[in-house]
């Protein structure tokens, strides 16, 4: 039978002349259906290669941004340690998402946590993808959702630097991280509805899903194996600050992956995420800057340092919902209130907290995921999300509050099972040795 498209339509000339462009309707007509079918008609060259781009800037975070900004703040004894935990959770953690990770987080499942269905990438193809985001391929949306899944516990290795045993802590990032982040990860991601019950959280690159559960997690920690042996009379100096500075401004480098990269698209929306995320560290840097340069009369590397990361963490959830004036209102808070927990709720309450996780990160993150139904709704001016304020922020408080009772009961439970079997800490003499070579062998620095 001739397909319509192949009919005679008038003289032999106009025949002749249509027949190469009838032929090629003709294929493009067959072919089309096949491509839609895997999923390659759908992928954009350009959100691909913005996620490819963006899936580099977060491991960059990693390492080895977070990496030498955590390194730089130990003593010189124990700045390989801080090197190794970050390189090796990296290696750990990737191979964990493959196996099962990625299938909890991202596989329909039960009420609470996905199931196994992709496990070990399962059914995905080059050209399989999500229905939830299906411009890109679903291996590109598994590497990069890796990253998070690999950085989350590198962030509170700060809070108990110095005296945790390498292996307890790999222990406890694995398990941590599919007993704590997978559960919100899957809720908030995922599942509308799967976290307790929550719909409409809003936590655009993690505000919740890393900052809140790595925070409290890093300050039941810190708790639990003890604060180091010359706290808190002696004063903790970092040995090498260009290293602590160094790795911050790859941090805020590899930010603009992290949040801008979290719509999935290269669109206007990530255009606005990389500007809001951009001035909110602006704007937390200052203000802790100034709040140093008022009391100290002096204004610090370290702290303008802190202050971006503080801003940082606070616009991550809130980067998808309000435009400059919220992220500079949330940079400018956020800088406040993590001083004053690095500065004043950790030697009132005496916990150690080594390197102020909680206090950056933990802290910083719950700024931003209350504040975010303040400044990103359209009752403020510039904010973008069409949500009543007070119904949103009742929303961000239960989902906070969900969050660090899971991440805080769930840590306690874990490190009390591994203190009850490999133990915690290691011993005195090898944290008066330093945990380069009472644990790996090696030093930083030859004489």
């Amino acid at each position: 039978m001739t397909h319509p498209l192949l009919k005679s339509t008038g003289s032999g000339t106009a025949r002749n002349a249509s027949a190469p462009v009838a032929l090629v309707l003709a294929l493009l007509a067959v072919a089309t259906p096949a491509h839609a079918a895997d999923g390659a008609a759908t992928i954009s060259s350009g959100d691909t290669a913005w996620l490819l781009v963006s899936t580099a800037l977060v491991l960059f975070m990693m390492i080895p941004g977070l990496a030498l900004f955590y390194a730089g703040l130990v003593r010189s004894k124990n700045v390989l340690s801080i090197l190794m935990q970050c390189f090796a959770l990296t290696a750990v953690m990737s191979l964990v998402w493959l196996a099962c990770g990625y299938s909890l987080c991202f596989a329909d499942g039960g009420a609470l946590i996905g199931g196994f269905g992709k496990a070990f990438l399962s059914g995905v193809t080059p050209g399989t993808v999500r229905s939830d985001c299906p411009t890109i391929p679903e291996l590109l949306h598994f590497a990069y959702q890796m990253m998070f899944f690999l950085i989350t516990p590198g962030l509170f290795i700060g809070a108990f630097a110095e005296r945790m045993k390498f292996k307890a802590i790999l222990v406890f990032s694995v398990i941590w991280s599919l007993v704590v982040y997978a559960p919100c990860c899957y809720g908030v991601w995922h599942k509308a509805g799967a976290f307790f019950g929550l719909t409409g959280v809003i936590d655009l690159a993690g505000g919740i899903v890393v900052h809140i559960t790595a925070g409290v997690a890093a300050l039941v920690a810190c708790v639990m194996v003890g604060p180091r042996k010359e706290f808190p009379s002696a004063q903790f100096m970092p040995h090498n600050l260009p290293l602590t500075i160094v790795g911050a401004g790859m941090l805020w480098v590899g930010w603009f992956g992290f949040n801008a990269g979290s719509h999935l698209a290269a669109n206007g929306a990530a255009a606005m995420t990389l500007v809001v995320t951009h001035l909110s560290a602006c704007a937390a840097s200052v203000v802790w800057m100034l709040i140093e340069w008022i009391r100290n009369g002096k204004p610090s590397a370290l702290g303008i340092a802190t202050g971006s990361i503080a801003g940082l963490a606070a616009i991550t959830p809130a980067a998808g919902k309000v435009g400059p004036v919220g992220a500079l209102c949330i940079g400018s808070i956020s800088a406040l209130l993590c001083w004053l927990a690095c500065s004043k709720l950790k030697h009132k309450f005496r916990y150690d907290d080594s390197l102020d996780v909680f206090g950056v990160h933990g802290m910083g993150g719950f700024v931003g995921t209350i504040l975010v139904a303040v400044f990103g709704s359209t009752s403020f001016a510039g904010g973008l999300g069409e949500f009543s304020i007070g119904s949103q922020l009742l929303t961000q408080s239960l989902a906070s509050l969900w969050t660090i009772l899971l991440s805080g009961v769930g840590s306690f439970v874990i490190l009390k099972g591994i203190d009850l079997t490999i133990g915690l800490r290691v011993t005195h003499e090898d944290e008066y040795q330093g945990l380069d070579l009472a644990e790996h062998g090696e030093t930083a620095y030859n004489d």
